[in-house]
């Protein structure tokens, strides 16, 4: 039985016609469309692990995926090329390389990064790219409470409700929003993140910022520990994993 090695794929892909990135029953996803684009021009079956999940609409400028193969010849052949050519447009496979067998692209991640955003005027090119919010927003209200979130590592009142997940504790390293030209923007950097809590950190965040809800009680949402308190969860359109982050193999 031919020994099989690891690697490190990086990709980027438009979520619009996906259901995330996970395999899952009845749905399109990213995984299931690469796996069989591997399978196909490796000619064996091959199973990917990814760094996390994406949810349906989300889109990756930058996604970390690992699997194994028994062909040794993948970093010297012309795979990502014909990936490329094979996968349709919305997934660009970036490059591929060899790790050591005990690499994990999930666990041996240090942090993530997303950016949300949101367009402050109705543009079709944004359609597809950022959430239409037309109520004027305090950015500074929202980056204050932005500055709030590195104070606390438990953030159940931003998780999805009744998910497998173990712990709610996260290290949120920065956050702050931007402003350009009409497109209001989120940068938050974290160890890890909580399935749907990017979405509800910023639908929290509106409400600040159009003053339904003070900078207190934004503090007051992440101490009770309680989703049902926190504001709605933002369209996911606007959503990017934009850097996932590793220590030197």
């Amino acid at each position: 039985m031919k020994l099989k090695s690891r690697y490190f794929i990086e990709l980027a892909f438009n979520g619009k016609n996906y259901h995330g990135w996970q395999i899952q029953p009845n749905a399109v996803t990213v995984q299931e469309v690469i796996e069989k684009a591997l399978t196909t021009l490796l000619n064996e079956k091959i199973e990917t692990t990814g760094a996390g999940r994406t949810d349906a609409g989300v889109h990756a400028k930058h996604f970390v995926a690992h699997f194994d193969s028994a062909d040794s010849g993948i970093e010297n052949s012309n795979l990502v090329f014909h990936l490329n050519s094979f996968l349709p447009g919305d997934i660009y496979i970036k490059k591929i390389y060899s790790v050591p067998n005990n690499a994990h692209c999930r666990f041996n991640a240090i942090s993530r990064t997303y950016e949300y955003c949101i367009s402050t005027r109705k543009d079709p090119f944004y359609l597809d790219f950022a959430h239409y919010f037309f109520h004027p927003l305090d950015i500074g209200l929202m980056n204050e409470s932005a500055a709030i979130l590195s104070e606390y590592i438990d953030f159940t009142s931003f998780s999805k409700l009744h998910t497998d997940t173990q712990t709610n504790i996260c290290k949120i390293f920065h956050a702050r929003w931007t402003e350009n030209d009409g497109l209001i923007v989120l940068n938050i950097k974290a160890d890890r993140f909580l399935r749907n809590m990017v979405r509800a950190i910023v639908g929290t965040s509106l409400d600040v910022g159009t003053k339904k809800i003070s900078t207190e009680d934004f503090r007051k949402i992440i101490e009770s520990k309680d989703r049902c308190k926190a504001g709605q969860s933002v369209p996911p359109q606007g959503l990017f994993l934009m850097g996932i982050e590793y220590k030197p193999h």
